[in-house]
């Protein structure tokens, strides 16, 4: 893979060159259309790590998106510098590999359904374990039910983000490229979870053509034909600067919360900041909240250099497609980073608190999905379908309503409803569920 060609700037579905302006380039322009598209502003009402957070400085997906922006956009531009003072013949700039990781990181957690993990599971779950789910199984494809019964958040994005209406929002190429965190299908022979590539999967049967036409413009290197691809050198940078964020800011949140005491999320972060970590300045500071703050900057400044460093390093077997592995686990600190993971795991993702909500989630998507899925089977390909699944079906937006009757298939219409569910905030979601249980009714005090 060659840098020239992985930084195509064409635009996907675009006939034609566009004349740009010169004072914005194409990447940056990718940026803007992703921070004022409808999907990423619903963002602000979904679950990141705190399901349902009752405070309101605890991070959401629309906060963790941005810092994961901020950070990305820093690694981009650093790496940008090295590889321009190589590639004498680049007509690009050190911000545009900047704009394109930050776009791609603007866009990462787009697809992700309400209540984070605990939702795509239940969405998962539903056709797995499900009686209504499990109907569907004979009325697809094996390729489309291995979709189903997994729910990916990666894929879901690259869905929206090329939506057919209009061909989406017309993201350039090698944002799209450096997007696809996994870029292969969700079920082949030899596929393996211990390459990194393949952990899991980055588009489904419906967006197969369109990931193709991406790989073909970015030259990526096709490991299985139309199938599976090596990762744009990109996506090293766009996954570090999301592990960077949830490691760093899921600890501070922690501590905030009272879920990690301070001593010890300090000295964790000591340990990344090394040298430069001057205790005596802490003193000055006056609250936990402050201190935390001041430690986190510098922890995520050393990051960012250390990372740029592995990237740099490795830069040959990333563009050969070769690295299996992350560049996490490629620093100095990744020790240090492998400790905070693990203590996260047992005080703060495994928290009852968290577990609670998750539960509570859970069975929230599974209610709709039992709900929606049935109702928009029933109604577009069963001659009688009953009065209550009529009604659940009258209650999705006009939009999901075309999508149902244009599908010819039963697996198009699963996906239809799909976006629908998907794409809901976990406000909307509760309500929704609430209302269609009789927990609660619109306009009837309880």
């Amino acid at each position: 893979m060659i840098w020239k060609e992985l930084l195509n700037s064409q635009r996907y579905g675009a006939t034609k060159s566009i004349n740009f302006d010169p004072a914005r380039s194409p990447f940056e322009m990718d940026y803007d259309r992703i921070i004022f598209s409808y999907p990423f502003r619903r963002l602000q009402d979904k679950t990141q790590v705190f399901p349902l957070p009752d405070h309101d400085f605890v991070h959401n997906r629309l906060t963790h998106s941005l810092e994961v922006s901020s950070v990305g956009r820093s690694l981009g531009k650093m790496v940008g510098e090295k590889i321009l003072e190589r590639e004498k013949g680049l007509a690009l700039t050190a911000a545009d590999f900047g704009s394109i990781v930050a776009a791609a990181c603007l866009a990462h957690d787009i697809g992700n359904p309400p209540f984070g993990h605990s939702g795509e599971k239940a969405i998962s779950e539903f056709f797995l374990n499900h009686v209504e789910g499990r109907i569907f199984e004979s009325k697809v494809t094996k390729a489309e039910w291995a979709d189903l019964v997994s729910f990916e958040g990666n894929a879901q994005g690259l869905r929206l983000l090329c939506h057919a209406q209009n061909k989406g929002l017309r993201l350039t190429h090698a944002t799209l490229a450096a997007f696809t965190k996994y870029p292969c299908q969700s079920s082949f022979e030899g596929k393996s979870k211990e390459k990194k590539s393949q952990k899991k999967f980055g588009f489904y049967q419906t967006e197969a053509n369109i990931f193709q036409e991406v790989a073909a413009a970015t030259s990526l290197k096709e490991e299985i034909k139309n199938i599976a691809w090596a990762r744009h050198p990109l996506v090293y940078l766009v996954e570090a600067a999301d592990d960077t964020c949830y490691h760093i800011i899921d600890l501070e949140d922690g501590c905030r919360l009272g879920w990690v005491r301070y001593e010890v999320a300090r000295d964790l972060l000591a340990e990344i900041i090394g040298d430069a970590y001057k205790p005596e300045k802490l003193d000055d500071l006056e609250t936990v909240e402050e201190k935390m703050a001041t430690l986190r900057a510098l922890a995520i400044n050393i990051l960012v250099g250390q990372l740029t460093k592995a990237f740099l390093d490795n830069e040959k077997e990333i563009l050969d497609g070769t690295l299996n592995a992350d560049l996490f686990s490629l620093v100095p600190c990744s020790a240090t980073l492998e400790k905070i993971s693990k203590l996260s795991v047992a005080q703060i993702y495994q928290s009852r608190q968290v577990i609670e909500k998750e539960a509570a989630g859970f069975q929230v998507i599974s209610g709709l999905m039992e709900a929606f899925c049935s109702a928009a089977y029933k109604v577009r390909f069963v001659d009688k379908p009953g009065y209550r699944d009529q009604l659940v079906y009258k209650l999705m937006p006009s939009d999901i309503l075309l999508g149902i009757q244009k599908s010819e298939t039963t697996y198009q219409l699963l996906r239809t409803v799909l976006d629908f569910i998907s794409g809901l905030t976990d406000g909307h979601a509760l309500s929704l569920y609430r209302n269609l249980t009789g927990i609660s009714l619109p306009g009837i005090r309880s």
